[in-house]
């Protein structure tokens, strides 16, 4: 690596100028290793953490309602309000949070966020009134915000660029691990023969601490991402902690690495403004911006909707009792989990645009079927549930992919804040205004109501997969560098959108091939 400034002991500052440097196409030229393994369960897991988060208030929103709970809410107000608020909390923190990771470092804000997380679900199991039930709702999605920014962007900047769409899409899917987890806990934490009323569903939200608690163990040999070290001036931190990660794969393999495909020059900045970004995403990026807009507002309004809602459509048409909901979630969070897991090499080898937009397509098509067979009183609370199943294992593969996307298609100075400002707004108007006016819809009792509110989750699923199919970005392979030049490089120019179908293939620079295939 070449650099204009003297090298300086790990423990200096940033020192700014302008470096040549291969460690993109060195950590892209890796074969899977043990290192990748620990980089995935230290980051991954969160995800496990907010499914279990969010599914177990949606199970325990009819305890919580009855007397006896210790909190004087409703379950309207436990799908509509406290939703929304956990939402609205993890748009909040996701921009704020989002800032900071760019300009402070991956690093330090996923374990911030994690701690902000941990805290304010203790002090949820702890409530006492629904103001405080409400008030740390929010600050618990506040944390959660917060990690989708700092860990997405530290996920895809380690993990080598034939990998990257596969793992992406299953840590974001592995949050469906967590609501199997929080289905199966809320079955043993309200049965009233075991626990209290007023007592389970606090154990529910102290195991999440728990659980946080291992994570930020694991969590603490996860490294700085070396792609944010050499742009913010640690640039000869990031050369030493790739070679140790080098050597590491090397012994384990049992050979030499393949040299890697080539350098890019960067002019060194401690950070980028506000205005910047914003320029670089809505001026410049347009056609991608559309996009990250379209996939995070149809997964989001779906996602929360039905989330929060499921349970509640349960008890209200098919009489399932409060404590017997937990089953017939874990069976669709289930399918969650196997839509990324089996679909998402697909991702790597078919391409982001096939995949995106028919995994949208087909998902909000098959909500329709579902819409359709509800209204005609076809279904009972077993095959509504199959049906889901079917539904949300293609949904659950798309929804991942919008995370997947919004975190690889724009230059690495904004990472994070992209993906927490797509997060944010397409959350605010899916994942905010879903859980609101789908628990208006359901509560009412009416069949045509709740029909109208699948059918607003069929038709934004669509929509998106229709952008998908003429705006997705050949990501397939690429190294991120390829896929949108960094602002920092000395070879910045201002082509036209990549994603633009008049415009050129894209910023490709041939020395940054190393992810290609």
């Amino acid at each position: 690596m070449a650099q204009t400034s003297a090298p300086q002991p790990a423990s200096a500052g940033p020192v700014l100028g302008t470096i040549t440097t291969g460690v993109p196409a060195r950590l892209d030229r890796l074969p899977w290793s043990r290192w990748h393994w620990m980089i995935v369960i230290g980051l991954g897991t969160v995800w496990i953490l907010d499914g279990l988060e969010v599914t177990t208030v949606g199970n325990i929103a009819g305890r919580l309602s009855e007397p006896g709970s210790g909190l004087s809410v409703t379950s309207a107000q436990i799908t509509g309000i406290a939703a929304a608020l956990y939402v609205a909390g993890a748009c909040s923190g996701a921009l704020f949070f989002g800032w900071l990771t760019d300009r402070f470092g991956r690093k330090k804000l996923f374990m911030i966020t994690l701690a902000v997380y941990l805290t304010a679900t203790a002090l949820t199991a702890v409530s006492f009134a629904p103001w405080w039930f409400f008030t740390f709702r929010f600050l618990t999605g506040f944390g959660i915000g917060g990690e989708y920014a700092a860990i997405n962007s530290a996920i895809d900047e380690l993990i080598p660029s034939k990998y990257r769409g596969r793992v992406d899409l299953i840590i974001n899917g592995s949050y469906w691990l967590g609501a199997v987890g929080g289905s199966l806990l809320s079955i043993v934490a309200l049965n009233t023969s075991i626990f209290p009323e007023n007592v389970g569903w606090r154990l529910t939200f102290a195991l999440g601490v728990v659980l946080g608690l291992v994570i930020l163990l694991v969590r603490r040999h996860v490294p700085e991402s070396p792609r944010w070290q050499f742009i913010h001036g640690y640039g000869d931190e990031a050369d030493r902690l790739v070679t140790e990660v080098e050597k590491e794969v090397e012994r384990e393999k049992g050979g030499k690495l393949p040299s890697p495909a080539g350098t890019i020059t960067i002019h060194q900045r401690a950070g980028i403004g506000f205005g910047i970004i914003a320029r670089t995403v809505f001026t410049k990026y347009t056609r991608r911006s559309v996009l990250g807009l379209s996939l995070f507002i149809g997964q989001a309004f779906l996602y929360n909707a039905i989330t929060f809602g499921f349970g509640a459509i349960l008890t209200t048409f098919f009489d399932v009792g409060t404590g017997s909901t937990g089953y017939y979630f874990a069976v669709i969070a289930a399918g969650n989990f196997l839509g990324p897991l089996l679909l998402g090499r697909l991702f790597d080898t078919v391409g982001r645009r096939v995949m995106i937009s028919s995994t949208y397509l087909i998902s909000g098509a098959l909500l329709f079927v579902t819409a359709w067979l509800f209204d005609r009183g076809s279904l009972d609370a077993t095959s509504l549930t199959a049906c889901w199943c079917v539904v949300l294992f293609f949904a659950s593969a798309g929804a991942s992919s919008a995370y997947l996307t919004v975190s690889e298609i724009f230059p690495m100075e904004t990472r994070a804040m992209a993906i927490a400002f797509f997060y944010a707004i397409g959350t605010a108007a899916g994942g905010i205004t879903g859980p609101l006016v789908f628990a208006d819809l359901t509560k009412s009792g009416k069949v045509g109501d709740t029909v109208l509110a699948f059918c607003i989750g069929a038709s934004l699923m669509c929509a998106a997969g229709l952008v998908a199919a003429f705006l997705a970005v050949k990501a397939e392979g690429r190294s991120l560098e390829d896929i949108a030049t960094p602002l920092s490089s000395a070879e910045q120019a201002d082509p036209a959108d990549p994603a633009d179908p008049a415009g050129p293939a894209g910023p490709a620079e041939p020395t940054e091939q190393a992810g290609r295939r």
